[in-house]
């Protein structure tokens, strides 16, 4: 509390009385301090300290803020670090905020040992009292305090988690996730979704304890609690909340960070994520709802994941009607942009749950069913935002030997003008040059990645892959032209990947490190992204349009003969593509189909020919 008031003066005449309140002056009550004169030097200091900063931090509230009882809050403090000591004080004052200062064993044990008590307490005066809040409520405020006390263990994980595990902690945050009072159900959750985030820990403990007994630590924990069962009682408490309030929100929220950094320790755990709870049905449900929010946007983002490299939880999106619920929510996008940066990721993010999905044979079966191609189409007609995301999803649909089907029905919808139109990139494609310096779009990308798929996927002499074949020989061959301008791109990429190679590989010899295959490996990666990935695609649809056309042959060779190539540069790069394919499954093909390596060995055979 302010004890007194020192004013810049010479004599005893300029003291200045405070101001009365409320009708009373402090001599009423015999409470008025006057201001006092010290010596002059000390009240020199004290009245350039003023006019330099009226209060210390420039915090306005510090000579005003008082709680009931009269306590001075203030000191410079933000409102942030004011509420954190206002939460010690709660779980045990002066000495809490002592145990936030220094963290050692004897502070995690204590602040354990006062989160037991808070829970014990509270469960005591509800069994005594269910039907009186009034008996049970002052319990309920403390462990809430002591509950939110647990927070800054996370920043001391090496030295918390190991006694947190010892002493039942664990035992006792996972029972509050079925308390009776949300409040209490949110709090657990906020204290667990801080301990398990990958970055816990502080930098002065990671250069004691080092990066490996940080993980270890983390590992434990995470361990403990799924042997607890937390992956179950966290999706049963999603029905819990009340959305309509902003605590509940946030509790929903922690949730889905719990589920993002356990999974984001291991993958593997989503199996057993959505074959033991129900979480599949609430991500679908929650991101099917037309008010945008945060978590409906969280909940986009821990579907994809969950579906990242996962056939049993694909299969199981299918069976759970997942991709008529994809397509209904992206047919909003269709006449309409995203409002927001948010809503732009939600729908990027929904998209990519719908190209993973297309992984799975099964599930491309639905995506025809439900007339997903049609669709696709469509919004690559409509030329919104959605467009490019939407020539993502159909060169996934279209992909493989089980993507026959759907090839067919792009082109009876009519696909083939848009798709080439993308690809050509309108008029000002003409005389806009690919350059080496650049990588071909992503729409791009994916335009090749269909037609590449059609070559594959259409029968010969089909209408559909007569249709097709006729685009490549309209307008006097500039779809083979722009072909070779892409292939230009692509190999001067390719060329700046591989020196940078070559060196990376001289310096490594140089220093006596050993080139292992798995450095090949990487290296043939780097290559991919590097161009050669473009390069192999470019060079199959060249081939294959080649092959089947005589005039398309005729004047591919031409343009190559002025560059000082050959069929044999194109040869030479499929023969890459070959040799790096994944084998087929045996019943991948059962409907006769020829393999992808036997259709280059073929498209090889023909242009060595040539």
């Amino acid at each position: 509390m302010l004890k007194r008031m020192r004013m810049d003066t010479d004599s005893p005449e300029h003291i200045i009385p405070l101001e009365p309140t409320n009708g009373e002056t402090s001599r009423d009550k015999g409470k008025r301090r006057a201001a006092t004169v010290e010596d002059e030097d000390e009240d020199e200091e004290r009245r350039k300290s003023m006019d330099t900063d009226f209060a210390p931090g420039g915090d306005a509230d510090y000579f005003v803020e008082e709680d009931d009882e009269g306590r001075f809050f203030g000191g410079g403090l933000t409102r942030e670090q004011k509420d954190i000591l206002n939460i010690f004080d709660r779980a045990g004052g002066e000495e809490a905020r002592e145990d936030l200062e220094e963290m050692n064993a004897v502070t995690v044990r204590r602040l354990l040992t006062r989160f037991e008590r808070a829970v014990n307490k509270n469960q005591d005066q509800r069994s005594k009292y269910p039907d009186d809040p009034t008996k049970f409520i002052d319990s309920e405020a403390d462990l809430d305090a002591a509950i939110k006390a647990l927070l800054p263990l996370a920043q001391s994980p090496v030295i918390a988690y190991p006694e947190i595990i010892r002493s039942g902690a664990v035992e006792r945050l996972i029972g509050l996730l079925s308390h009776e009072n949300m409040d209490i159900v949110i709090d657990a959750v906020e204290v667990i979704h801080e301990f398990t985030d990958e970055d816990v820990g502080n930098e002065a403990e990671e250069e004691e304890e080092g990066e490996g007994s940080r993980e270890d630590a983390l590992k434990q924990l995470i361990q403990s609690f799924l042997d607890n069962a937390i992956l179950e009682l966290l999706v049963d408490n999603l029905s819990r909340f009340n959305e309509a309030e902003e605590s509940d929100r946030q509790g929903i929220f922690h949730v889905l960070g719990i589920f993002e950094n356990l999974l984001g320790f291991n993958a593997e755990l989503s199996s057993r994520l959505v074959a033991k709870t129900k979480i599949l049905s609430w991500l679908l449900k929650h991101i099917g709802s037309s008010k945008p929010d945060e978590n409906r946007g969280y909940a986009a983002e821990i579907l994809s994941i969950v579906l990242q490299s996962n056939r049993a939880n694909r299969l199981e999106l299918g069976k759970q009607d997942g991709v008529e619920t994809l397509l209904k929510i992206l047919s909003r996008y269709r006449k309409r942009d995203p409002t927001d940066a948010d809503e732009t990721e939600f729908m990027e993010n929904v998209f990519d749950v719908l190209c993973s999905a297309l992984g799975e044979p099964e599930v491309k079966e639905q995506f025809l069913a439900s007339e997903g191609v049609d669709l696709m189409v469509l919004m690559m007609k409509d030329k919104m935002q959605a467009r490019s995301r939407a020539i993502k999803v159909l060169d996934y649909a279209m992909s493989g030997p089980a993507g026959t089907a759907a090839c067919e029905t792009f082109v009876d919808a009519l696909g083939l003008k848009t798709l080439f139109s993308t690809f050509m990139g309108g008029k000002a494609s003409k005389k806009q040059k690919v350059t080496a310096g650049h990588a071909a779009s992503e729409d791009t990308a994916h335009t090749l990645g269909i037609v590449s798929s059609l070559l594959s996927n259409l029968a010969s002499d089909s209408p559909a892959r007569i249709r097709l074949l006729a685009k490549f020989v309209e307008a006097d061959y500039e779809k083979p032209e722009k072909l070779l301008e892409i292939r230009d791109a692509a190999q001067g990429r390719l060329k700046a990947t591989e020196k940078e190679i070559e060196e990376e590989e001289k310096r490594m010899k140089a220093e006596g490190e050993p080139v292992e295959s798995e450095m090949d490996d990487l290296w043939y990666l780097r290559r991919l992204d590097g161009g050669l990935f473009t390069l192999q695609t470019v060079d199959y649809i060249l081939a294959w349009i080649v092959m089947e056309d005589d005039g398309v042959r005729t004047h591919v060779q031409k343009l190559l003969d002025r560059k000082n190539q050959s069929f044999r540069d194109i040869v030479k790069i499929l023969q890459i593509y070959h040799d790096n394919v994944d084998e087929e499954p045996a019943d991948t093909n059962s409907n006769g189909a020829l393999s992808q390596r036997e259709i280059l060995q073929n498209l090889i055979a023909f242009l060595e020919a040539c």
